[in-house]
């Protein structure tokens, strides 16, 4: 089985105590340890990481196949970080883009994503129950990837 990458970008350790009426209370441990909860109880291997820099991420992005998922919150790289739409883009690995605020109903420069369109689709707006969506989404695609194989 392949294993479910969640990839958080810059600032996001932060969660919980930065801007808590955009972002939430919830804690990235806490976001975390619920979806390594939800792999485990899917016997899915997740792992997830955090950065506040750049070339670590796209490391860390070149490390998947295509056999893999990547739920990534690339935060403020979002908009304007082509290195990282272009490692999803190069690895061809299945990704969800995932922020917990609307970012299409903020400010303007945060409206649009240079690494969505590298990805099957962004989930926005749903505050922490975003990444959990994307979890269930990743674990059927892995699924489905194992059925096909036979």
């Amino acid at each position: 089985m392949g294993k479910i990458a969640v990839l958080h970008g810059i600032n996001l350790q932060l969660l919980g105590r930065r801007e808590p009426e955009i972002y939430g209370r919830v804690t990235l441990e806490s976001i975390n340890s619920r979806l390594c909860r939800m792999g485990q109880e899917a016997g899915a291997e997740v792992y997830c990481r955090q950065t506040n820099h750049e070339g670590e991420m796209v490391d860390w992005i070149a490390e998947l196949g295509p056999r893999d998922f990547l739920i990534l919150n690339p935060g403020a790289w979002t908009h304007t970080h082509y290195s990282i739409r272009d490692a999803v883009k190069g690895v061809g690995t299945p990704a969800l883009e995932v922020h917990l605020s609307n970012i299409g109903a903020r400010e303007s420069f945060r409206a649009h994503s240079v690494v969505a369109p590298a990805c099957l689709g962004q989930i926005c707006g749903l505050g922490a129950d975003g990444y959990y969506l994307a979890m269930t989404y990743a674990l059927s695609r892995i699924d489905s990837l194992e059925a096909s194989d036979g």
